[in-house]
């Protein structure tokens, strides 16, 4: 039946019909491509300036993409605090991975809970003092409730704290980390 129904037409019609096809094909076939989100992305509450150092302070809606990152790269993410002696001992490990994994797509991020009266007493010296080259953001959201789930879900609040993920799998960490061991867990996430 179609095919008799192709013979019956003309020339003119086979050729618009088979346009019309090719370009419908053409178009379902193509996907859109979201544009990649970067950290640079990210909208900021506001920022800290204090001589050289600039910190972005966020509140979770506006950090929350951070943790659902689709892209290339594999994320450190670690939350701390100066008041956490924990998180201030381990953080020359990460400063000492972010400076050997920089160029082969690992983003390490320091979001600091430093509450906002300590930003300029004690959080920019701190950084200044340690001369931190990782990225440094604060998160500011006092809804810790509301944002500590959605983090993870098994996560206490506890902190040191660190996520580690790419595209392809997430790990949740509510622990202090030696060198080794975090050099360790990212292993397991880059290794190919």
């Amino acid at each position: 039946m179609m095919i008799n129904f192709i013979y019956q037409c003309s020339d003119m019609q086979k050729i618009t019909a088979l346009l019309i096809f090719v370009f419908m094909a053409a178009c379902g076939s193509k996907q859109k491509k979201e544009p990649q989100m970067l950290l640079a992305d990210l909208i900021t509450k506001e920022t800290v300036k204090v001589d050289d150092i600039n910190l972005p302070v966020y509140d979770f809606d506006g950090i929350e993409p951070l943790f659902h990152m689709e892209d290339n790269k594999t994320y450190v993410i670690n939350f701390w605090a100066t008041w956490c002696q924990p998180c201030v001992e381990e953080l020359p490990y990460f400063e000492k991975l972010h400076m050997e994994q920089k160029d082969n797509n690992v983003e390490v991020v320091l979001v600091s809970l430093d509450m906002p009266k300590m930003w300029k007493s004690r959080l920019v010296p701190f950084l200044k003092k340690n001369n931190l080259r990782s990225k440094v953001i604060i998160l500011d959201d006092p809804k810790q409730n509301t944002w500590i789930p959605k983090v993870d879900k098994e996560w206490s609040g506890g902190i040191p704290a660190t996520i580690i993920y790419n595209k392809n799998k997430r790990t949740f960490y509510e622990q202090s980390f030696t060198y080794e061991e975090l050099n360790s867990s990212l292993y397991t996430f880059i290794k190919n």
